[in-house]
């Protein structure tokens, strides 16, 4: 019996499942066992996986069910005190299991411990810090608010907490992470390791990037998590609606210009503003309307021209900054 689970979920991952995996393997931390849910791939996945020698590599195969099955059939095998997932593109720093382990070690109170994420390219180069958000014990109002855990290769759980609040919800992908992290956060404690330690991968094929179908997960998500909130949360529901269409707006907006994603992100523009009158009176709901609008009337190549000659003022990513709720302090949340 190892000490730490890892499980990783597969679908033709060919091109960064070794990457994914030796990062494993590079773990200070020595006492795990890997367990990785080959989910119906039609590429070379698993020669890509079998060119790997350890011991601790478990390997099962399946017919395609999704992310979200792949994550539960590899905890019916999970033999460890502490699971962690780790998504088959991403990537951890090599002490991210000892620091987490370590944390919760010292915090028998928390069920779960996050760090910081990086983004990074497809070439494995830094694109991009993520929100680097520190939040500490009763965490499930910030939970509410927004999945500050970032992506789904973040947390170290410790085992009894899943068992007690139920496996992922397969019929809320990509949202699926949040309702997890949101059902042990109603339950337990967390504990923060503030460096970052995750290195989410941006893709053309991540899930993340069918924006139309994140939409629709995370309503369900937010229905039903407060269906379940008590009264003295209901709240939050208007900031956390806000906060899931300002993300989105900057999904619909980065990468090159498409037209039918910019009225998409005007449309969320509105319901974010709806939700959040404060909006009217940020500068940065100008840029966002006129990013949106170059997108929506100029060609690609004239779009493109655009930005580059106003790149501080419209790039994407400072928008998202300017935009997004950084919930490390709900009171001060509450007051943008």
């Amino acid at each position: 019996m190892s000490l730490v689970s890892v499980i990783i979920p597969v679908y033709n991952g060919e091109r960064t499942i070794r990457e994914t995996i030796e990062s494993v393997c590079n773990q200070t931390l020595s006492d795990w066992e890997l367990i990785v849910i080959n989910d119906g791939s039609q590429d070379k996945t698993l020669d890509a996986i079998f060119g790997i020698q350890d011991p601790r590599l478990k390997v099962f195969s399946y017919p395609n069910a999704g992310q979200a099955a792949s994550r539960n059939r590899g905890l019916a095998f999970a033999s460890g005190k502490y699971i962690s997932f780790l998504d088959a593109d991403d990537l951890w720093t090599p002490n991210k299991l000892e620091l987490q382990l370590k944390a919760l070690q010292e915090n028998p109170q928390a069920a779960a411990a996050y760090s910081w994420t990086d983004i990074i390219d497809e070439s494995s180069q830094f694109l991009r810090r993520g929100s680097y958000i520190t939040v500490n014990g009763d965490v499930y109002a910030n939970m509410l608010l927004m999945n500050f855990l970032e992506n789904g290769s973040n947390a170290l759980v410790r085992r009894d907490a899943i068992d007690e609040i139920g496996n992922f919800g397969e019929l809320l992908p990509p949202a699926e992470d949040w309702d997890f992290w949101l059902r042990v956060a109603a339950r337990y404690d967390f504990v923060a390791v503030p460096v970052p330690q995750i290195l989410y991968r941006v893709s053309a094929n991540s899930q993340s990037t069918n924006i139309w179908r994140m939409e629709a997960a995370c309503e369900q998500v937010i229905q039903k998590a407060f269906a379940q909130a008590p009264g003295s949360l209901q709240y939050l529901k208007k900031y956390t609606v806000g906060n899931i269409y300002k993300y989105l707006i900057f999904k619909a907006l980065e990468g090159p210009p498409k037209r039918k994603r910019s009225w998409t992100a005007a449309r969320w523009l509105w319901l974010a503003t709806i939700n959040e009158p404060s909006l009217l009176r940020r500068q940065v709901l100008f840029k966002v309307f006129v990013k949106i609008l170059a997108i929506a009337l100029l060609s690609p190549q004239q779009a493109e021209a655009f930005f580059h000659k106003f790149n501080n003022l419209f790039n994407t990513t400072t928008l998202l900054g300017t935009l997004k709720i950084n919930p490390n302090n709900l009171e001060d949340l509450l007051e943008l």
